[in-house]
């Protein structure tokens, strides 16, 4: 367990160097943190939750949520997973989760509206249907209204201007697929925790092809950390001029 916990203050003070950086330019760090199996896939058909994961690198996890203020994932993964977003491996803060919901289809009795502190705030179109809006701004949900961008869904650089504004420096980025194609594609991360598990799948890959450019990024000065099973490769991102 110490070599674990050694690789992960590593990772973590590399983490919080790079928000220091981010943040005085006056804008959240966005780290992207998954796990993929060596084909590259989440899961193996979207909708079906598969532990990928060993014990180590899941408490890793929870250390990366415990040093973030916000934790962003999309409708799929509350609708597929249930998930609590909390740090239960570790001791620390439980980040504030945000969801990506652009026609607010969250039911009301997930877990991450259910919990009386730090209840999730929930992103949506503007054009969002009103009833259901106040349905749950009656349930004590705070909404984030945003345009859309065309076909690339939400417009992501004013939820991050929006998070700024209330106080989230960091933001952990955990899926779905689609979510992580969408900061990848439109240049929106900075860092990059990914876990690489021994096993292949077969299945939903992390970049969604429909979205996919040919200008993806690299991972600069990339690092690689054995936890358990699993090994973990961490790197700023860094894009080819266009």
């Amino acid at each position: 367990m110490e070599n674990i916990e050694e690789n992960e203050l590593q990772i973590i003070d590399w983490l919080n160097q790079h928000k220091t950086n981010v943040v005085s330019k006056g804008k959240p760090l966005v780290t992207l943190s998954y796990a993929q199996s060596l084909d590259g896939s989440l899961t193996v058909r979207r909708g079906m939750p598969v532990g990928l994961s060993g014990p180590q690198s899941q408490r890793l996890t929870h250390c990366l949520r415990a040093n973030h203020d916000g934790i962003l994932i999309g409708i799929g993964t509350v609708l597929s997973d249930d998930p609590q977003l909390t740090v239960r491996l570790v001791s620390g803060r439980n980040p504030q989760p945000i969801v990506l919901d652009s026609r607010l289809r969250i039911p009301l009795e997930c877990q991450l509206l259910r919990r009386q502190q730090n209840k999730a705030w929930v992103a949506c179109a503007k054009t969002a249907e009103e009833n259901r809006q106040s349905s749950l701004l009656k349930q004590g949900v705070e909404l984030i209204r945003l345009p859309r961008r065309g076909d690339r869904g939400l417009d992501l650089p004013a939820l991050l201007e929006e998070l700024w504004r209330r106080g989230i420096e960091s933001v952990m980025v955990e899926g779905g697929a689609k979510v992580l194609t969408s900061f990848l594609t439109e240049r929106l991360a900075d860092v990059a925790v990914i876990t690489i598990v021994p096993r292949w799948l077969g299945g939903v890959n992390v970049i969604s092809r429909q979205r996919a450019m040919d200008h993806l990024p690299s991972l600069s000065n990339a690092r690689y950390t054995v936890f358990g099973r699993d090994v973990v490769v961490f790197g700023v991102l860094e894009w080819m001029e266009r």
